[in-house]
C-alpha cells in the first residue's frame, strides 16, 4: 500500500467521521434550544430534532422554528400563576 493509498484512506475515515458529528449536532440543536429558552414542549422539540434524521432532515427546519416559537400566555398571567382550569390549594378546601 502506497503512501497516496493511506493518506486517501485517512481522508475518507475523517471525513465520515466528521459527517457523523454534524448530523448529530443538527439533531440535537432543535432540543438543545428549545430547553435553554424554556419552551414547554422542549422534549417534543428534542424528538422532533431526532426523527428528521431519519427522514432526511425534510421536516428539520419545522423542528428549529418550534424550537424558537414562544408559546403566548393569557393576558395578566404571571410567572407563578395557576394555568387555566387548575385550582389552587388554598381553594381546594373552602366549603
Amino acid at each position: 500500500m502506497s503512501f497516496i493509498d493511506l493518506f486517501a484512506w485517512i481522508v475518507l475515515i475523517v471525513l465520515v467521521v466528521s459527517t457523523v458529528a454534524v448530523l448529530i449536532f443538527l439533531a440535537m440543536l432543535p432540543g438543545s434550544i428549545a430547553k435553554r429558552r424554556n419552551h414547554p414542549w422542549s422534549e417534543a422539540v428534542n424528538v422532533a430534532g431526532w426523527v428528521t434524521l431519519f427522514l432526511g432532515f425534510a421536516l428539520w427546519p419545522i423542528a428549529l422554528v418550534w424550537a424558537y416559537v414562544d408559546v403566548p400566555r393569557p393576558s395578566g398571567a404571571h410567572p407563578g400563576a395557576t394555568p387555566a382550569g387548575e385550582v389552587h390549594q388554598s381553594e381546594a378546601h373552602q366549603p
